[in-house]
Formats: C-alpha cells, sequence, structure tokens
C-alpha cells in the first residue's frame, strides 16, 4: 500500500463523520450478516470474535483494525465470553465520488495510540460542540492507521466490483440505467464490467437489474392496491407498455393477471423466496444508521435501526433464484408459447400448441425454430436478411446504417420500421419489449443471454480471424428461416453477373501477374489473406479469381499484419488499396518506401473504399453487388 498516495487522497477528500458506537458483543448472541451503508473503520479491544467480510474472514483477539467500504457484508460471531469493539461509520469523497473502498485487516504495533484518539471521538461524539474535535481525532487516527500499513505492507483487498454494482443497482434501480452507464460509473469498459459481474452472479449486470425491479414490482403487486402504472413507474419503467412486456416476458402472464390470478396460488418452487438463502446475499438485518442525521446509539449493544422490508429481503434473496428466473413461467412449471427453455430450442408445451416449426442446426446444436418467424431481431446479417424480403423488428446500431444501403436503394421507411437495439451484446431490455419470436447472434459470448428472452440460432460471422465465404454465409442465414430456394436464386443470377466481369476483364491482368490487398493503419499495415480475408479480398480473390501472390495464398488467417518496411515482399503487379484510414493511408503513399514499388510506379494501384462507411465492409448479397461493379470499374479505368 502507498502511503504517499493514501495521505494525498485524504488531505483532497472532503469527509463527513456519521457515527461513533462503543460496542459489546456476548457469546452465544445470536446476530445476521448486515450490509454496511457507508465506510467504516473497526478497531476490536476485548475478548475474541470470528469476523466475516464478504469473501474474507478473520480471526479477532485484542486489538486488531478492519476497514471496508460501503456495501461490503459483514458478520461478527464472538468467540470469548465478551467482545468489545468502536466503529466509526464515515464517507469520503472526491468531486462526489466515494473513495476508500478498499478492505483490510491487521494487528497495530501501536493499539494504545489507536485506542486512546477512539475513545475520545466516542466520549466526544455526543457533545455537538465537539464534533469539530472528533473530525481533528479521526484524521490523527487516519494518520497513525497510515503508518501502521507502511510499516506492514498490510495486503488491501477492493472491495468486489460486482458487489459495489449490485449496491449501486438496489440503489438507483428506479434510475434510467445502462451497461454503458454503469461502465461509466466504474470506470471499466462495457464489456469488463460485464465480464467481472457475470463471473461473480452468473448474470449480466442487465438481467440482474431486470430481476431486481422485477421483483420488486411481483412484491408491490401482491401486497399494495398500486395501479400497474404506478408500479412500472416506482420500479423504474416510466413506460408501463414496456413494463407489462418484459413482466409478461419474465414471468409468462401481465402484472394485471399475475396480481388477480397469480398471487392467489400456493407458493411453488419457481419463487426465490422458497430457495435457501444466497451465500452473496443473506437476509439483511440494518444494525447501523441509515441517514446521516442519526448521530446518536450510546446503549449496550448496536440497535437495529429500522425494520427490515420485503422488499429489502427479496433483493437478498434474489440471485439464489437466478438461473430458475430465467426460464419463469406461469407457475405451474410449464413453458408459455412465448418463452425458450434456455438453449435455444422451444419446450415441448409449444410444440403441442404449435408444430409449425423446423430444427436448424447451428454450433451449438438443434434449435427448434418457428417455420415462419415474424419479428425477427438480429445482431449481424442486416443485408442478407433483407435480400430474403425479411425485415427485423430490431437490429445493431451499425447495421441500421450500413454503407451499401443508400447505393442498393434500400428505402429509408424500411430502416425507420426497424429498432436500434445498441452494440454487442444487444440492449436486453429493449430486445425483451421487442417479444421477438427468433433472435440470431454471432458472437458465443452473447448467446446465453439471448437465450433468456427468446428462441436464439448462433450464426458466427467470423471463424477465427477469417470470415466464412460469402455465399456460404447466405445460404447459412437462408436455412434459418427455410429460404434456400430464394438464396441459391440470387446465388445464380450473381454467378451470372460475375461470369460477365470476369469477360470484361479478360487479359487486363496478363498471365504470371498477381494481385495483392493491402489496408494501411496507424499501427500497421494489412496483408489481406487469398482465403478468409474481408474488405473485398472475396470478390477480388475467390469471385473474380484474380491471382494472389504467393504470401497471401501462404497466409493461415484472414489476413497479415506487417510494417511498412516489408511491404514491398509482399505485393504483386497490382495493389488494391482499402482506404480504411484515410490519414493513414496518405502517410503511407507519401513514403519512399511506398513510392519504390513497383506496382506505384507503373499505376497498377487502385484505392477504393470509404473510411469503414462503404460496400467492402460487410459481405451480404446487397454489398456484393456493389463490389463486383467497383472492383471491374477499377481495373477498367472506368469508375467515377
Amino acid at each position: 500500500m502507498y502511503k504517499s498516495n493514501e495521505i494525498l487522497l485524504w488531505d483532497q477528500a472532503t469527509v463527513k463523520l456519521l457515527d461513533v458506537r462503543h460496542i459489546e458483543r456476548v457469546q452465544g448472541e445470536i446476530l445476521h450478516k448486515y450490509k454496511i451503508p457507508a465506510s467504516i473503520f473497526l478497531l476490536s479491544v476485548q475478548g475474541s470474535a470470528q469476523v466475516q467480510l464478504d469473501d474474507s474472514e478473520f480471526s479477532f483477539t485484542g486489538f486488531q483494525v478492519l476497514h471496508s467500504g460501503k456495501g461490503a457484508i459483514l458478520n461478527i460471531v464472538p468467540t470469548s465470553k465478551n467482545f468489545v469493539y468502536y466503529i466509526i461509520y464515515y464517507r469520503a469523497w472526491i468531486q462526489e465520488e466515494d473513495l476508500f473502498q478498499s478492505q483490510y485487516c491487521f494487528s497495530p504495533d501501536a493499539p494504545i495510540l489507536l485506542y486512546n484518539k477512539m475513545q475520545l471521538m466516542y466520549q466526544k461524539w455526543n457533545e455537538q460542540e465537539e464534533r469539530l474535535n472528533v473530525k481533528s481525532l479521526f484524521y490523527q487516527f487516519i494518520h497513525q492507521v497510515l503508518k501502521e500499513l507502511h510499516r506492514k505492507e498490510t495486503e488491501v483487498k477492493q472491495t468486489s466490483v460486482a458487489v459495489q454494482v449490485i449496491t449501486y443497482i438496489q440503489e438507483y434501480y428506479a434510475e434510467p440505467i445502462t451497461l454503458d452507464s454503469l461502465a461509466e460509473v466504474f470506470n471499466f469498459s462495457a464489456y469488463h464490467l460485464s465480464s467481472l459481474f457475470k463471473e461473480y452472479t452468473g448474470m449480466s449486470p442487465i438481467d440482474y437489474l431486470i430481476r431486481f425491479r422485477l421483483e420488486l414490482a411481483t412484491e408491490l403487486l401482491m401486497t399494495t392496491d398500486a395501479s400497474v402504472g404506478e408500479i412500472s413507474a416506482s420500479v423504474g419503467y416510466k413506460d408501463v407498455y414496456y413494463f407489462s412486456r418484459i413482466f409478461k416476458k419474465r414471468k409468462g402472464v401481465s402484472p394485471a393477471h399475475f396480481r388477480t390470478k397469480e398471487s392467489l396460488r400456493p407458493k411453488v418452487a419457481e419463487s426465490p423466496l422458497n430457495f435457501p438463502i444466497s451465500s452473496i446475499f443473506e437476509p439483511i438485518v440494518q444494525q447501523y444508521i441509515n441517514n446521516d442525521n442519526h448521530y446518536h446509539n450510546t446503549e449496550k449493544g448496536e440497535l437495529h435501526m429500522f425494520k427490515m422490508t420485503k422488499s429489502q429481503t427479496t433483493a437478498a434473496l434474489l440471485l439464489c433464484g437466478s438461473l430458475l428466473l430465467g426460464a419463469c413461467s406461469s407457475g405451474t412449471g410449464t413453458a408459455t408459447k412465448e418463452q425458450s427453455n434456455g438453449n435455444g430450442t422451444v419446450n415441448q408445451a409449444t410444440s403441442e400448441e404449435s408444430t409449425n416449426t423446423r430444427i436448424v442446426s447451428t454450433p451449438k446444436g438443434d434449435v427448434e425454430v418457428p417455420a415462419e418467424p415474424k419479428r425477427v431481431a438480429a445482431d449481424q446479417y442486416m443485408g442478407h436478411l433483407l435480400k430474403l424480403g425479411i425485415v427485423p423488428i430490431g437490429a445493431r446500431t451499425f447495421m441500421l446504417d450500413e454503407g451499401w444501403m443508400e447505393k442498393a436503394d434500400i428505402p429509408k421507411e424500411t430502416i425507420e420500421k426497424i429498432e436500434d437495439l445498441g452494440d454487442f451484446p444487444l440492449n436486453l431490455e429493449k430486445l425483451t419489449m421487442l417479444d421477438p419470436d427468433l433472435i440470431i447472434g454471432s458472437i458465443d459470448e452473447n448467446i446465453e443471454q439471448y437465450e433468456k428472452i427468446g428462441t436464439t440460432v448462433f450464426l458466427p460471422y467470423w471463424e477465427g480471424l477469417k470470415t466464412a465465404g460469402p455465399l456460404d454465409k447466405f445460404r447459412s442465414v437462408s436455412k434459418i428461416f427455410g429460404k434456400e430456394k430464394e438464396a441459391e436464386e440470387w446465388i445464380t443470377e450473381y454467378e451470372q453477373k460475375v461470369a460477365e466481369a470476369k469477360s470484361k476483364l479478360a487479359g487486363v491482368i496478363k498471365e504470371g501477374e498477381t494481385v495483392s490487398i493491402v489496408q494501411f493503419s496507424q499501427k500497421a499495415v494489412y496483408v489481406l489473406a487469398a482465403k478468409g480475408g474481408n474488405y473485398g479480398s472475396s470478390t477480388i480473390y475467390n469471385m473474380l479469381q484474380l491471382p494472389p501472390t504467393e504470401s497471401a495464398k501462404n497466409m493461415a488467417e484472414g489476413f497479415e499484419s506487417i510494417s511498412l518496411e516489408v511491404l514491398p515482399e509482399y505485393l504483386g503487379d497490382y495493389v488494391f488499396v482499402y482506404n480504411g484510414d484515410a490519414d493513414a493511408t496518405n502517410k503511407a503513399m507519401e513514403s519512399n518506401i511506398w513510392k519504390g514499388i513497383p506496382a506505384v510506379k507503373n499505376g497498377k494501384v487502385y484505392l477504393y473504399g470509404d473510411n469503414y462507411h462503404d460496400e467492402f465492409v460487410m459481405e451480404d448479397p446487397f454489398s456484393l453487388e456493389l463490389q463486383l461493379v467497383t472492383i471491374v470499374n477499377l481495373l477498367l479505368g472506368t469508375s467515377k
């Protein structure tokens, strides 16, 4: 631990003391774990106890110092006749950001110094005119603790990020929360924060948020006469229609039907309230202050400062039933027509209600899908879907503005019908609201989340660093919808266009001459492979069958990253340059290395593309048609 850094933080921080207590526990006294409402310092002075803080356990004997940030779960079990300690509750922040969330415990070398300051703080705490003196003593206490830590180099354990996120969600659930907003609050990338949270809880932050909100809503539906609209707003859903859709998706029935029918049924094992208590969230008996204005607690023992509510109990037990809630149904244990069983296949009840389904093979196994899905959501394959006559109800943001759309004359009205579902992974709340009957996911790590919402087909876009042949990709998409015939009709037409293009290019590239494709970035030069590449390489090499260099033939992946100095060794007689980064491309072309390349001297360089917003980014049917025209025009010198 770096003492200088800690001192600097304490010097900069705004500090507010919330309470100072002296507590005596008796062996055999029944206590409960509780969630710490603020940062604490605990100093034990007499007796012994087993102290549990989140996942860590400490044996206290005599003088011990414990520190933790807000939100940790604390439990104290005396192992001697009496266990006596002092505890300080405080907040410290810089520009509204809470500090000092670290956890540590140590035996002080100078315990009497700490004890004297702690005892004085406690004695003066109830005297309003002495509060400034107490704060001064607190800073002296901190300084002594930092000196002890500096000598001992005590290991500091940071409070679990997942626990902090859970605490944040439980406090601000009624406010707009997204994965991006959580990532900003906790200073992580959205992907990294989601991974850490899922590793700790087994679910994503947004999935936890949805479940937390719905459990609170369920409690309100069962215990109050509040309207569905009032309940919706109180748990963070301003749109009551959105709330009703997401409630029905998770619970199998509408909120109104749940209130009138489900609450009358006996409790079943689907409810998290019927499961053993979670190891993460024990019933939280509030044994501490709960607002900044309550300063007094002079009686022996730690008082219950307010009554535990049913909502808080529900939140405490939420995670223990999380896996079952993902497929929670109407209360009979049988999935409804709208639900998936969690692996992308439809439950038996669905098959009995509607036999109009098909089996689709995926890398994750066979999936039963609707024969004619009406509400498709996808994180990839926009052009493939539209070419098959399928307009998705929701799609990834990037898919709504792909570079080929304007050139392919896709009507603006068509795109406006499609809901923007954000980036990878798709926004789960919006996705749930859309009530899709089929979801297409292209990234493995997102599939489990989608499966909790509806029937999901996993169709990977990339295979390692390679991409499958574009015609094979189109065939794969068509099989999901039973539209193989339509796909083959387009492929036949496209191959005819390819044959006509090859005829036009006959004789342009002489026998023995070769073609290369490169792309410049700020950090490297990328040479695309003869197989598995992107950015038009499939059109150039596979469709038009322009001859690649030996280096392009021998690449294990879809491209190879090299330095500018060795670029001449990779280039053929004709060089296509994909203009993905205009600044990097211009800089490379101004270099002496580039100017000395034979293809450059002979004027056999073809610049194409438009900063990642063109028909060469994707490999759908519309893009392939446009790519074919562009490449032919470049080689014939007829491009505009």
